[in-house]
């Protein structure tokens, strides 16, 4: 948990809301979306400095949060057991209007465990707002016939639409957890020296949650062995899990250049801080793509079965930076958790490790790479 003196009183203007002084946000999972929650509520706490935010999340989840406005309160709770089911709620909130006096619950998670505390709330007198995740949109983009392929607005603007609709100044003031700055090299030690001045580091996350999301790994294989042929260049596998693990280090193997940072638990503020010293990154549409956009770090991501226009591109990533390949299937899912409609995952295996040589090429060569 961390968490700062609470802002009751302020006697800077706000040129936001100044009816609510205590706001509880929550965003329970998954990792990557509540990333996405970051570049949104580090911005509302800065234009509204007269009113006091918590968050609740994971407590995996409270980690990512790092250099917090004073204003905001992060608290990592557990939903598997101490605050587990409907009990487990009311007694959540029955917690934190005690200690934080609550006047207004933002959702943004929108789901059964959030609407339980809503409801909690909502008996208590306490006001609620729900941010809506645009289904309907998403139902008509992944359909198997009739497709309507519009992008939609992003998850983070779906989440300052709801700040918005509260009374808040929602100016995007975000620009990396680290500010203007890049990560010491004592918050990233444990896992590499400093950079060194000419030095390429590249950080691929070749894992996601479902399979409609993963490129294979003996395809990812021949661009890790293309790239790590590059002057001066190191690249940081990234992964947790058993089996992550042992795939990373078959992908590293023969490569001295190549570290896998899944041989150990190395936490969020420490993967964060290498990231933000890195010059790209090679990632699914996952939460690595996510990470990577708190650090400002540009990204290379490959999509299958699902598709930017669902709204879930990094923030401030850009489109041109996305690999994909266009199919009258594309995209099937919203989350790359059903099952192939052609049985061959063709979304993925019809990229060529090539193209994205050629894209992280092209980010690098426009960064002032020589490659």
């Amino acid at each position: 948990i961390m968490t700062r003196q609470p802002t009751r009183y302020c006697m800077q203007k706000s040129r936001g809301s100044e009816k609510y002084r205590n706001v509880l946000v929550a965003r329970f999972s998954a990792l990557g979306d509540v990333a996405m929650t970051i570049p949104v509520i580090y911005s509302v706490c800065k234009n509204n400095p007269c009113t006091r935010f918590i968050m609740v999340t994971q407590k995996v989840a409270s980690t990512l949060f790092i250099n917090t406005p004073d204003n905001l309160v992060v608290l990592g709770i557990d939903t598997k057991v101490q605050y587990h089911g409907i009990k487990g709620m009311v007694k959540l909130r029955k917690e934190l209007t005690k200690k934080y006096d609550i006047d207004l619950f933002i959702d943004l998670h929108d789901v059964l465990r959030s609407w339980i505390l809503g409801a909690a709330f909502l008996f208590s007198g306490t006001k609620v707002l729900r941010f809506k995740k645009g289904r309907q949109g998403k139902y008509e983009l992944t359909r198997k016939h009739n497709k309507h392929m519009l992008p939609l607005i992003s998850s983070r603007a779906r989440y300052r639409e709801v700040f918005y609709r509260a009374g808040f100044s929602t100016e995007d003031m975000f620009m990396s957890i680290f500010g203007n700055e890049k990560a010491k090299p004592e918050q990233y030690a444990s896992v590499s020296s400093p950079k060194q001045p000419g030095n390429l580091w590249i950080a691929i996350a070749p894992f996601a949650k479902h399979k409609g999301k993963i490129y294979p790994l003996n395809m990812m294989q021949k661009v890790v062995d293309k790239i790590s042929q590059w002057n001066n260049t190191t690249i940081f596998l990234m992964g947790a899990g058993e089996y992550e693990k042992q795939k990373l280090t078959e992908l590293a193997a023969n490569h001295d250049n190549v570290k896998n940072l899944a041989t150990q638990r190395n936490g969020f503020p420490c993967e964060l801080a290498l990231l933000s010293n890195c010059d790209v990154m090679v990632s699914m549409d996952s939460a690595n793509m996510h990470l990577a956009s708190l650090v400002r770090l540009p990204v290379v991501s490959i999509w299958g079965a699902t598709h930017p226009y669902c709204g879930f591109l990094g923030w401030h990533q850009e489109e041109r930076n996305a690999v994909q390949i266009n199919l009258p299937c594309r995209p099937c899912s919203v989350f790359g958790n059903k099952p192939c409609l052609r049985d061959d995952y063709f979304c993925l295996t019809g990229i060529k490790p090539q193209m994205i040589i050629d894209r992280i090429r092209q980010v690098l060569v426009e960064k002032g790479f020589v490659i």
